[in-house]
């Protein structure tokens, strides 16, 4: 079966640290089965084009880094990967080459309108932030419409593949507070950091969460404190604290929480905001869920997903249309057991493929 053998071949190949030869093995093999115009770029991106003359694109959209495996995960020559009771095994089947060779076979395989660009991009660094992504896009790549091959099966119901029009963003930020170091036997002489810190908690607790409606559903994002860190000595009055606190915002929404600022001597430092995705264009989904019906026996339906994914950058940064269609389910990605159903993958083939010849 060639979309199996595809993903087992991607899947052995590690690409944690180093993603060059997973890059090489794409690019190889687009050149080997399609007629595309081929790029791979400075970033490491791998983006093929077909009917460049189209005057709109639809872009089948995945990434070919992974996160670290599990010690059971690897082996001498690279990952293990496992066929078991209709299931493939290992790190990146389900977070996402399963997911990427269904879109590399579609791309092959699809009998693309005239008046209509299919590109295939398969993106470095996703998991470090999107990195290739925003590399990708600064370089010139927007893409009309775009399928992202994240996970969407079993939201509505176990072994459905939904489709998914928005997801939240994640922001992660550092508040450092600043006081005066005394001796804890005269505390009124200094300034002690972990109350200033303590008072800024306070005011986080007490901000409303964001939330937003796409498309008729409803989108609540989160804010909590995650980590806190400050004084060195039982009897020294700290001069500093600091805390993390991880926000999942939604489209055109933020928490204030620059309200901590408020406090004396605390700031906020932003150390990573991953956008949101809202898909504004219910044609657009309208096909992609008429794809993923034919393409399944279960009712698939528009769900919206907790995770970030490249889509949030697509979107901000490229303003292309998207959705989310995948092959992963809640909870398979990044861990030691990781896996993806055979039978989904070739679903999700079948979905892509009739995405890029009727959109």
């Amino acid at each position: 079966m060639e979309l199996i053998d595809l993903t087992e071949a991607l899947v052995e190949i590690p690409s944690h640290e180093d993603e060059r030869v997973a890059g090489e093995y794409i690019q190889q093999w687009l050149l080997e089965h399609t007629d595309a115009h081929l790029k791979r770029d400075e970033a490491g991106n791998v983006i093929a084009r077909r009917n460049t003359d189209g005057d709109r694109s639809v872009a089948l959209v995945g990434h070919h880094d992974v996160v670290p495996p599990d010690d059971g995960q690897l082996n001498d020559g690279g990952y293990v990967v496992e066929r078991r009771e209709g299931r493939l095994y290992g790190r990146g089947t389900a977070d996402m080459k399963g997911s990427l060779a269904a879109q590399l076979l579609a791309f092959r395989d699809a009998d693309v309108p005239d008046g209509v660009e299919a590109v295939f991009a398969s993106f470095v660094g996703e998991e470090l932030g999107g990195v290739g992504c925003r590399a990708a896009i600064e370089a010139g790549f927007a893409p009309d419409f775009a399928v992202v091959g994240e996970g969407s099966t079993g939201y509505s119901a176990d072994g459905v593949t939904d489709v998914a029009i928005a997801h939240k963003g994640r922001r992660g930020s550092t508040v450092t507070a600043k006081g005066i170091a005394t001796h804890a036997s005269n505390p009124g002489s200094g300034e002690n950091a972990i109350y200033r810190a303590t008072d800024a908690i306070g005011i986080i607790r007490e901000l409303d969460v964001p939330e937003t409606t796409v498309l008729g559903h409803g989108l609540e994002g989160s804010i909590a404190v995650t980590e806190i860190d400050g004084g060195n000595a039982w009897n020294v009055i700290p001069e500093r604290c600091s805390f993390t606190v991880d926000e999942r915002t939604v489209p055109g929404e933020r928490a204030p929480i620059e309200r901590v600022e408020t406090v004396d001597g605390i700031a906020v430092t932003i150390e990573q905001d991953l956008p949101p995705m809202a898909c504004d264009d219910a044609d657009f989904v309208a096909t992609v869920l008429a794809a993923a019906d034919v393409a399944q026996a279960g009712a698939p339906e528009e769900i919206v997903k907790p995770h970030a994914t490249d889509a949030g950058w697509l979107t901000e940064r490229a303003g292309t249309t998207c959705i989310v269609c995948g092959a992963a389910e809640p909870g398979e990605a990044h861990t030691a057991d990781e896996s993806v159903s055979i039978d989904v993958l070739e679903r999700c083939h079948e979905v892509y493929r009739r995405v890029l010849e009727t959109v």
